[in-house]
Parts: C-alpha cells; sequence; structure tokens
C-alpha cells in the first residue's frame, strides 16, 4: 500500500509539474536538470525493484550472514552511497551496478531495497517542492488555454472555409499555371534540343558524306571527311551515343578503306601483268617507227635515195622512195600510222596505284604499301623473266616475251616518275640489273636451240628494237648489244647449216655432166648467174657444151645468197662498214672453207659416184676457182669498203677474204683446191679399187704344165678398161698453161698409181700365202699377163711420160720372171749385191718364196723323177739354190 501511495503521489507531482510550468514558463535550468534527473532516477528505482523482487529468493540464497550492525551500517552507507551514484549516472550500465549488489554479502539486496526506498521518497519529497512552486502558473496557464479554445475553433472553421474558397478559386489558376510550367518547360527543351541539334547536325551530314563517299569509291576523300569528324564535329558532341557508336566505327571503316584500296592494288597488278603484253607491244612498236624514220632520213641525207629493205619487228618490209619518204607494202600500215600514239598511261589505268598510295599516305602507314608494292612487283618480274619452255620454237613466242619485259619497264619508269617515292631509280636499276643478267641467260640458252636461222633474224631484230626501246626509257642496254654478238655467231651457225643442206641439196641433183646449151638465149641465162668467159666455147657454133655441171652456177648463186643472209643480221647494229665487211668475209670464209669443202669431201666419198663424175668434180671445183675473185668483189660492192681499208683490217687479225701470201687468192681457191686434191686422191682409190675386182677375176690353174699361149681374159678386159678411163681425162679443163699441166699431172698420177697398184697386186697374187704350189707353166702363163701389161704402159695410154717411166711400174716383177723362166741361179747369186746387177730389184725372201712353192709341186707332180738323171740334178741344184737363199735371208734379217 505504501508502495502505491507513493506510485500515486509520484503522478499527481507529475501532474501538477506541467501547471507549474505553465505559471512559470522559464524555470531555472538547475531546476529543470534536477527534476529530469530525479525523474530518470526514480522510474529506473521503480525497475530495479521489480528486478530486485523477482529474484529475491536467488540472491537471498547467495547473501553471507550479515556482520554486526554497527559495521554493518558503515559499510552498508558506504557501499550504497556509491551504488546510488552508479545507478543515478546514466552512462554505466545497470547489469555491472547490480552484479556488485548481489556479489557483496548475503541479503544485502533487501539492505539495499530500503536505502532505495529512502532515497526514492526523499526525492519524491523533492519533486513534490518543485511542483507545488509551479502549480498555480499551470493552472493558469490551463485556464487561459480554455478561453482560447473556443476562439480558435471559430477561427479554424473559418480558415477552414477561407481555406476551401481559395482552394476552389485557384484551382484554374493551378491548372493554367502547371501548364504554362509545362509549356515553358517544353519551350526549353526544345530550345536545348535545337542547340543540340544544330551541333549535331554537321555531324550527321559529315557522316552521311562520308557513307556516300564510301559507295562511291572516293576513299582520300573519305578519309579526309573522317579526319574532319574526328578533329572537328565529333568532339563537339561526343557525349551522346551515337557519336561515340561513330567513333567507334571510324577506325574500322579505316581499315576496311585500306583493306579494299589493297584490293585494288592486287587487282591492278594482276591486270597489269595481262597487259604489259599489250603496253610492251605498243612502245616496241613506237620504238621501231622512229628507228625506221631516223633511219630514213639519214639515208636520205648521205644519199639522196635508199632502196634496200628495212627489216621490221612485225616481219614486213619497208622500201624508200627516192624523195626519202616511207613507204609501206602492206596498205593497212598507212592507217596504222595515222593512229594517235598511245602511252602506257593509255592503255592502262594507273589511279589504283595512286589512290592506294594517297590512302596509306594519309593513314601513316606509307612505307607498308611500299614494301608491298615492291615486293610484288619483284614476284612479278621474276613471273615475266620466265620464258615458256618452247619459246624458241616459234617468232611468236620471242616476241611474247620480249613485249612483256618491255611492258613491265614502261610501267615502271611511268611508276617512278608519276609517284613520289613509291619506286626509287635505285630500286628499277636493282630489278633491270637483274632481268638483264636472266634475259641474257634466257636467250642464250633458248637461241642454242634455234636451227632456223630465219627465226634467228627476227630474234636479232626483237633484240635490237627492245634495247632501243628501253634505252628510250634510260636503262643500259649495253649488254644486249654484245649478247648479238653471241647471237651472231648462233646466226653464223644456223646459216652454214641451212646451207651445207642446200649445198647437199644441189649435189644430189646434179647429173655431173656438162651443160648443154642451145641457144644465146640460154647460155646468156647461164653467164648471168656464173662469170663464165671462155673465147674458145664463146667462137663454138650452138649447141654447145659448157665445161662445168650445173652445180657450179647454182653454187655460185647460193654463195651470194649467203652472203645477202649474213649481211642482213648487221642491219641497224649500229656498227661500221669496215666492221661489217669484215664480218661478212668472216662468214663466207667459213662457208667455203667448212661447209662447202665438207660438203664436197663427203659427196667425193659416196659410193655411187664414179671415176667420170669424180672428174666433173674437179673440173667443177676448178671453175669455182677461177670464180673467186668475183665473190670478192661482190662483197666490195655490197659494203662500199676499198681492198685497202679490208687489207688494213685483215692485219689486225679480223675476219679476211684473202690469204697473206697473195692478195688475189681468195681461201674459195684453198677449197677449191683441197676438194680438187680429194677428189683427185678419190679418183686414185676407185682405179685401185676397179683394178681389185678386175683382179678378183683371175682364175689361174697354178699346176698347169704349160701357158695357153695367150694372155688371161680378165688382165685383158682390165687394160680395157684402163684404156678407157685414161681417155675421160683429156676432158679436164686446159684452156690455160697452168691447167693443161694440171691436167696431165693428174691423169700422170692416175696412170702411174694404176700401174703401181696393178704391179703390186700381181706380185702378191703370187707370193699369197694360200697359194702352196707354182708349176713352171703357170708362171710362163703369168709371165705372159705381165707382158700385156708392160705393152699397155709403153703404149702411152697418157702422154706425158718420159721414156720407159711407166714400165718402171712393173719391173720387180719382170726381173722375178725373168729369174724364173731362165733359171740363171748362178747369176743372180754371183751378182746379189751389186749395183750393176742384172736381178737387183728381186728381193732373196720373195725369190725364196716362190722357189719354195715350186720346189713342192716338183715333189708331187714328179714321183719317179729321182729315177732320171736330169731330174734328180734339177731337185738337187733347187735344194742348194734354197740353202743358198735361206743364207741371204738370214744374212739379211742378222
Amino acid at each position: 500500500m505504501k508502495h502505491k501511495e507513493e506510485e500515486t503521489g509520484d503522478a499527481d507531482t507529475a501532474s501538477q509539474s506541467p501547471e507549474n510550468e505553465a505559471e512559470d514558463p522559464s524555470p531555472t535550468a538547475d531546476t529543470s536538470s534536477l527534476l529530469v534527473k530525479r525523474t530518470y532516477s526514480r522510474s529506473q528505482t521503480a525497475f530495479l525493484k521489480v528486478l530486485l523482487k523477482m529474484d529475491t529468493d536467488r540472491v537471498h540464497a547467495a547473501l553471507p550472514d550479515p556482520p554486526s550492525q554497527i559495521e554493518e551500517d558503515k559499510v552498508e552507507e558506504k557501499a550504497f552511497g556509491n551504488f546510488f551514484a552508479e545507478l543515478e549516472s546514466v552512462e554505466l550500465p545497470l547489469g555491472t551496478a547490480l552484479r556488485s549488489i548481489y556479489d557483496d554479502q548475503p541479503n544485502a539486496h533487501k539492505r539495499f531495497m530500503e536505502k532505495l526506498d529512502a532515497r526514492i521518497r526523499n526525492h519524491d519529497r523533492e519533486i513534490e517542492k518543485m511542483c507545488n512552486f509551479h502549480h498555480q502558473g499551470f493552472v493558469d496557464a490551463i485556464t487561459e488555454l480554455l478561453k482560447v479554445r473556443a476562439d480558435a475553433e471559430k477561427l479554424m472553421g473559418q480558415v477552414t472555409d477561407t481555406n476551401r474558397r481559395l482552394q476552389d478559386a485557384g484551382r484554374d489558376v493551378t491548372a493554367q499555371t502547371e501548364e504554362v510550367i509545362r509549356c515553358r518547360i517544353q519551350q526549353r527543351n526544345m530550345a536545348t534540343t535545337v542547340e543540340k541539334l544544330q551541333l549535331c547536325i554537321p555531324v550527321l551530314e559529315m557522316y552521311s558524306k562520308l557513307k556516300e563517299q564510301l559507295d562511291s569509291k572516293r576513299y582520300y576523300a573519305a578519309l579526309k571527311t573522317m579526319e574532319q569528324l574526328e578533329k572537328v564535329y565529333i568532339p563537339r558532341v561526343s557525349q551522346y551515343r551515337f557519336c561515340q557508336i561513330m567513333a567507334e566505327n571510324l577506325p574500322r571503316l579505316r581499315e576496311e578503306i585500306k583493306e579494299i584500296s589493297m584490293s585494288d592494288l592486287k587487282d591492278f597488278l594482276e591486270s597489269i601483268r595481262k597487259h604489259s603484253d599489250k603496253v610492251g607491244e605498243t612502245a616496241m612498236r613506237q620504238a621501231q617507227q622512229h628507228r625506221t624514220f631516223n633511219s630514213a632520213v639519214a639515208k636520205q641525207v648521205h644519199t639522196g635515195h635508199y632502196s634496200k629493205p628495212v627489216y621490221s619487228l612485225s616481219g614486213r618490209i619497208h622500201t624508200h622512195i627516192s624523195n626519202g619518204l616511207l613507204t609501206h607494202d602492206n596498205p593497212g600500215d598507212e592507217e596504222e600510222a595515222d593512229e594517235e600514239v598511245l602511252t602506257a598511261q593509255d592503255l592502262v589505268d594507273f589511279s589504283p596505284v595512286y589512290r592506294c598510295l594517297h590512302i596509306y599516305t594519309v593513314l601513316g602507314d606509307r612505307e607498308t604499301f611500299e614494301n608491298y608494292y615492291r615486293k610484288q612487283r619483284k614476284k612479278q618480274a621474276r613471273l615475266v623473266l620466265q620464258p615458256q619452255a618452247n619459246m624458241h620454237e616459234t617468232v611468236e613466242g620471242y616476241r611474247r616475251y620480249f613485249n612483256q619485259i618491255v611492258g613491265f619497264f614502261v610501267v615502271e619508269d611511268h611508276i617512278l616518275h608519276a609517284t613520289r617515292g613509291l619506286v626509287t631509280r635505285a630500286f628499277t636499276d636493282e630489278l633491270w640489273n637483274m632481268a638483264l643478267s636472266k634475259i641474257i641467260a634466257v636467250l642464250r640458252t633458248h637461241s642454242s636451240y634455234c636451227d632456223d636461222p630465219d627465226l634467228v633474224l627476227e630474234l636479232k631484230n626483237l633484240i635490237v628494237i627492245c634495247a632501243d626501246t628501253l634505252q628510250g626509257y634510260g636503262f643500259p642496254v649495253n649488254r644486249l648489244f654484245d649478247l648479238l654478238f653471241e647471237v651472231r655467231d648462233q646466226y653464223n651457225e644456223t646459216l652454214l647449216k641451212k646451207w651445207a643442206v642446200v649445198f647437199r641439196e644441189i649435189f644430189e641433183s646434179d647429173n655431173y655432166s656438162p651443160i648443154p646449151v642451145e641457144t644465146e638465149e640460154e647460155y646468156k641465162l647461164v653467164t648471168s648467174r656464173f662469170p663464165f668467159h671462155d673465147p674458145e666455147i664463146e667462137k663454138q657454133d650452138f649447141p654447145k657444151k659448157l665445161p662445168m655441171s650445173q652445180s657450179v652456177p647454182q653454187i655460185y648463186t647460193q654463195v651470194k645468197e649467203f652472203i645477202y643472209a649474213s649481211l642482213k643480221f648487221s642491219e641497224s647494229l649500229h656498227r661500221s662498214s669496215t666492221e661489217i665487211d669484215d664480218r661478212l668475209r668472216k662468214s663466207t670464209n667459213l662457208l667455203l672453207t667448212r661447209t662447202l669443202s665438207s660438203c664436197l669431201q663427203n659427196l667425193i666419198k659416196k659410193p655411187h659416184i664414179g671415176l667420170t663424175e669424180l672428174v666433173q668434180i674437179i673440173i667443177n671445183t676448178t671453175h669455182l676457182e677461177q670464180a673467186c675473185k668475183y665473190l670478192e668483189e661482190f662483197i666490195t660492192n655490197i659494203t662500199n669498203v676499198s681492198p685497202e681499208t679490208v687489207h688494213t683490217t685483215r692485219l689486225y687479225g679480223l675476219s679476211t677474204f684473202k690469204v697473206v701470201q697473195k692478195d688475189k687468192d681468195v681461201k674459195c681457191e684453198i677449197c677449191c683446191q683441197d676438194a680438187r686434191h680429194a677428189a683427185e686422191g678419190e679418183i686414185y682409190t676407185k682405179l685401185n679399187q676397179k683394178i681389185d675386182e678386175f683382179i678378183q677375176l683371175a682364175d689361174y690353174e697354178w699346176s698347169m704344165a704349160e701357158s695357153d699361149g695367150r694372155a688371161s681374159g680378165y688382165l685383158m678386159d682390165l687394160i680395157n678398161f684402163l684404156r678407157s678411163t685414161f681417155q675421160v681425162f683429156t676432158h679436164l679443163p686446159n684452156n690455160n698453161n697452168d691447167h693443161a699441166s694440171m691436167s696431165g699431172k693428174v691423169a700422170q698420177t692416175a696412170c702411174m698409181s694404176a700401174c703401181k697398184h696393178l704391179s703390186t697386186s700381181l706380185m702378191q697374187m703370187l707370193l699369197d700365202t694360200e697359194l702352196k704350189q707354182i708349176s713352171m707353166g703357170a708362171i710362163q702363163q703369168f709371165n705372159l699377163d705381165v707382158m700385156q701389161c708392160e705393152l699397155f704402159a709403153s703404149s702411152e695410154p697418157v702422154p706425158g711420160f718420159q721414156g720407159d717411166t711407166l714400165q718402171l711400174a712393173f719391173i720387180d716383177l719382170r726381173q722375178l720372171l725373168d729369174l724364173f723362166m731362165v733359171w740363171d741361179w748362178s747369176t743372180y747369186l754371183a751378182d746379189y749385191g751389186q749395183p750393176n746387177s742384172k736381178y737387183l730389184r728381186v728381193n732373196p725372201a720373195t725369190a725364196l718364196a716362190l722357189l719354195e712353192k715350186m720346189k713342192d709341186t716338183n715333189k708331187k707332180n714328179n714321183i719317179f723323177s729321182q729315177f732320171r738323171k736330169n731330174d734328180r740334178d734339177k731337185q738337187k741344184l733347187i735344194e742348194t739354190v734354197v740353202k743358198q737363199l735361206r743364207s741371204l735371208v738370214n744374212g739379211m734379217s742378222s
């Protein structure tokens, strides 16, 4: 109950405090703080009471026994004072203070509760005093407030009504104000939008322009537009998303432009590789026309007219009339001459190169582009320089090869001058040096396969025009002109091979008989082709025969054609007349001394060439030898070089057409002399072969007892053949003393050779090892045949022999047969070794071999001869002679 009253008192005090505060609206700060502090303390104290009451039993059990009353009071007073101070302090937690109370002494909480109640009562009294002090003011304030409440309610109604009427009146104003505000916001937004759009529209216009430029492939302008977008327009509106997207797309567009431009460049490189042929063809045609015009002007200035042919690249022939104007054999050439002169830029669109170069320059990647372009052009140069495998077969293959090379370097020259630094002179020179080495190697290889002189000549013309064309563009071409000297040698070799075939065909088609001439027109036709002059033949009436055969004028004509063909190569080589003359004479020398001589040698050795043909060949070579001086005059006339200059050039070791010992004798004479000597030797060989054929027909009966009394039939046929053969030699040319002595010498040599070969063959027949036995009758028959040979030799089958010179060919046989016929062994043995011996030409070995064959025959045929005294004496004599001959042979061998 006590606690309830105290609580009620506290509540009354609390209810009265506002009145007191109203009465005294400005209490002191100390009083307010004390009131709050005490109120908090009371609340806290009440809370502690509840807690302590709930745990009374537990706390009571835990507390120790109480001490004495006096000491307890002192200690409690001091401890509780500290506890209250801690409890009233709002900063300290209650748990710590309560725990200290429970942990102190048993039953301490009861005393703490008593002390706490006492302290609460003290605080209540203080609060009551303070409330009583301010209660009257609070009551007055409440009274005043109640009075004001009625007025406040009235005022509140008025305010509410006024507010309602104001709200009703301002509703439209508010709506209009909101609309105005909204419109002003829209207006402000529109102004801001317009302002921003004015900044964005140029960006969009430039971007649209960029797209149009890309669509129209104006990439260089597109790059400039990109640069303006990045540096000027996009930074103004960089905060917008679309501008960021644009900025992000620009690098990608640049890469696309690089890729597209590089693709265009690759297409250009592929196109230029295909069009190089046309570019080179046009450039070479222009160079050819320029060279032809200059040649025509030069000839007109020096000679007034020029009628020699000019060999062009296209294979057509141009001639010049007396006024120096160029005339074309093909009427269509005039239309070509009127065509506009085309350049590389007219044939090829170089814009991809320029565009790509500018694009990479703007992008700052020019070096990459230059390296790529040069690398690709090097690869294309290697492809251009790679010839086709069958290029050497036709002139079109060579022409296409040169067109591609010239076209390639014409394009490079244009790039060099049209761009700044894309290619340099050092780069083009490097390419040209590489190409020049490859060209020379290719031409050396493929020209060696050419066996057609016309094709080699066309190759020379192509090289000259190619060199002139590239020289006009500033490329050094001296090595190409040096290559022409090698090609010239190849050309001469092909000419020699071609004319070797021509000569062989002429020789095969010749009948090797004198040329019959029926009328004067035929005679003039022959003499117009060959310089033949013979007063004795000219005095003869028609029909008549010329001593040479048809091959002579044909050979002479073909030699002149060879000279013309060899001269064609020297044209347009910018060489002096003297050098051309020297080269012409050297090539002609090769034709005569190697080709013609070889053909004659092969002709002479052919088995179907008989003695009559050989005699005619000798006649032909004689006339060709006489015509050599006319060939020299022919060369002098077409080269306009005096003989003195030729002689001077010859001393410098260049090609010459004369022999050093005798200026008027040309090497053609040496060629003809060699051929004639070969023909003469072949005549001797043929005669000997014929004699061998007759000898093989001999059929002696070596064991006959007696001879037939007449010569053998084969030998008489052989002698008749020799007589008819030697009559042919009377047709050999003898129109001057030299030729007469030469023809007589040939006939004499042939006759002497035939007689010696016949004598040797007969001697070998006697001494044949397969012949074992010979009878005296066979010796007598053989003696008759030798006598016929001696009669033939003494009959002077060929005039000019002195005395019995020809008979001396059979002297060995004669002395041997006389020795056996007379059986004069005593004289032979006694005079052997003496210079005036009757049987000086009889060799002991030869006599021994023949005697042994007769000895065996006597033993076989005369089995019973040993019973006759004469036969026995003859046999003993033979044995004695055999022994003496053997001693002589042994003495000679030792």
